[in-house]
């Protein structure tokens, strides 16, 4: 069990420090889009008519940027890697290639590490997806949403299901660690069809399948202009079926909305769960870095012309793609941890909290109590994990933890 040590400051005040510091991603944002959808709040930007991608200047911003952060996480070994978006698959291979060229001239990497790109159809051709293996890729995820032609053009989808049919079949010639992201609770959905598109995905022979229940996010089209949705009940009974389905065809349900294969998790998205760190670069890319005394967080900017003119500068300052930076207080660190681990159905080695957060678990002992009181929980000495109830009933589990509601 990792230990924890603190040194007393001049003001009195006892400052949590790690011992050791957690497994360390990295996360390379491509921020483009063919078309932004409805439902979409990332940072995603729609390719417009007559201005292509600039793709060499911000490959190349991209590399100054990570040389920027290296002080950071000098040393450290990478273990996994995640080029997302967007659509990165819009990139070409010359352009992957010369990202993973950089990232292994500057940073030690893992002997296995997982490199994920994300995809999606109508972005696939046999020869470029090639030619990501090739580059280093080693891990594929398409964004499919739906296997029905009637719920793609409800979710402003650019693809229809015969491309979607293609991109599974064209991945699956070059890759064989592939995810499907699906969609269910869509508008004017049947629980029957939701339950159709899961038990495609399973037929289909990939090793992960994400299935997200489609929510009206703010600053997106559906929230301004909302669909007619499934009700509740509907909702409910996708993601019980769902659930059986994915079972039965040996997927292991491991996270809220994840289920995998044996052995075929998602080493990246483990990582933020369990509260490790990352770093992000590209525009609006997100990081969390640890050091010994202190958990901080950092975001770039989000606007792909802002990003470019910025990192350009980051040879004489090495924080000019940085928009916002904050040092976790102690009870962010705790809720942040609570936030992210408690989505895993398998939860965590109660030892963990303290390893990654610097903190006694006696820190949170009064939200544990309530949590169990109230079935949310299950706990032991050694592992805190959601029960069926907490994970149904994620968003009240997670209150019990959020900083305001401590004494």
């Amino acid at each position: 069990m990792t230990s924890i040590i603190t040194q007393i400051s001049m003001s009195g005040a006892r400052t949590p420090k790690l011992r050791s510091l957690p497994p360390l991603s990295l996360y390379i944002h491509i921020p483009w889009c063919l078309k932004k959808c409805p439902y979409c709040d990332f940072n995603s930007h729609a390719i417009r008519s007559g201005n292509p991608i600039p793709e060499d200047d911000y490959v190349n911003a991209l590399i100054r940027d990570l040389e920027s952060a290296l002080p950071n996480i000098w040393g450290r070994r990478v273990t996994s890697i995640f080029l997302g978006g967007g659509t990165p698959s819009l990139f070409s291979v010359h352009a992957i290639e010369k990202i993973l060229t950089a990232v292994r001239t500057l940073l030690p990497l893992e002997p296995m590490v997982e490199i994920t790109l994300e995809a999606n159809p109508g972005t696939f051709e046999a020869e470029k997806f090639a030619g990501f293996r090739s580059a280093g890729i080693n891990r594929l995820s398409i964004g499919i949403q739906s296997f029905h032609s009637k719920y793609l053009v409800a979710l402003g989808r650019v693809h229809d299901d015969k491309e979607a049919y293609r991109a599974v079949d064209i991945a699956q010639q070059n890759f064989d660690n592939i995810n499907l992201d699906l969609m269910y609770a869509l508008p004017g959905q049947t629980v029957e069809d939701a339950c159709k598109d899961v038990e495609t995905a399973c037929a289909l022979g990939v090793t992960h399948v994400s299935a997200y229940h489609l929510t009206l996010e703010p600053n997106t089209l559906f929230h301004r202009f909302p669909p007619v949705l499934p009700s509740d009940e509907q909702s409910a009974a996708m993601q019980d079926h769902i659930e059986h389905i994915m079972r039965d065809h040996r997927f292991e349900h491991y996270e809220t909305s994840a289920f995998a294969q044996r052995g075929r998790e998602s080493m990246h998205n483990k990582n933020y769960w369990l509260f490790g760190d990352y770093l992000g670069i590209g525009a609006g890319a997100h990081s969390k870095l640890s050091f010994e005394d202190k958990i901080i967080r950092q975001m770039r900017f989000k606007q792909p012309g802002m990003y470019l003119e910025k990192a350009s500068d980051s040879a004489n300052n090495a924080a000019a793609a940085i928009q916002t930076h904050q040092e976790l207080k102690q009870t962010d660190r705790s809720f942040e941890f609570m936030m992210n681990a408690l989505r895993l159905t398998g939860g965590f080695e109660s030892a963990l909290f303290e390893e990654r957060t610097g903190l006694p678990i006696t820190e949170i002992l009064s939200q544990l109590k309530e949590a169990e009181e109230r079935r949310l929980i299950d706990r032991d000495y050694r592992r805190i994990k959601p029960t069926l109830m907490g994970r149904r009933f994620l968003n009240d589990l997670l209150q019990i933890f959020l900083p305001e509601t401590k004494d």
